[in-house]
């Protein structure tokens, strides 16, 4: 039975294998293990039988504002609502904050519609831009696609 639970230290090596498998295919930005530890607290995993099968972490970017970061899930565990389980725990976390907008950067559109989350356009988002963007390699070229859902 899959579980979604707050990551915990003894998770750091498999969630860092998994991230950095997708940004090695430039689906998403590297981690190092440090920084993973050190932003421990916002991540959630979907375990099974101690296997990591995904993950997802909560960014706070301000006081109306947050980010669904480092969305993964195992190849080998598509298909089985993963995602769509890690994506529905961090809007609650984020409604329990009571931080009233959540977004993604993403190029899985058809996935996070599918969660609630509609197309917005980035500039409805400076904080991330000017918080996180400006130190991306993509910048300013980014062709992700800017998502939001409402959540409180």
């Amino acid at each position: 039975m899959i579980k979604v639970r707050k990551a915990v230290l003894g998770d750091v090596e498999q969630i860092f294998e998994l991230v950095n498998h997708y940004a090695k295919e430039g689906l998403m930005l590297p981690r190092t293990k440090d920084s993973l530890i050190l932003n421990l607290q916002s991540i959630s995993v979907a375990e099974e039988e101690g296997e990591i099968l995904g993950l997802a972490s909560l960014a706070i970017l301000g006081h109306d504002l947050a980010e669904v970061r480092s969305l993964a899930v195992k190849d080998s565990a598509k298909g089985r609502g993963i995602g769509k389980m890690l994506v529905q725990r961090i809007v609650e976390e984020t409604e329990l904050i009571g931080i009233p907008k959540l977004i993604s950067l993403t190029y899985q559109v058809a996935f996070f519609e599918k969660c609630g989350f509609e197309i917005i356009s980035k500039t409805e988002m400076p904080q991330k831009v000017w918080t996180d963007c400006v130190h991306c390699p993509k910048f300013p070229s980014c062709d992700e696609i800017a998502m939001a859902i409402q959540t409180a």
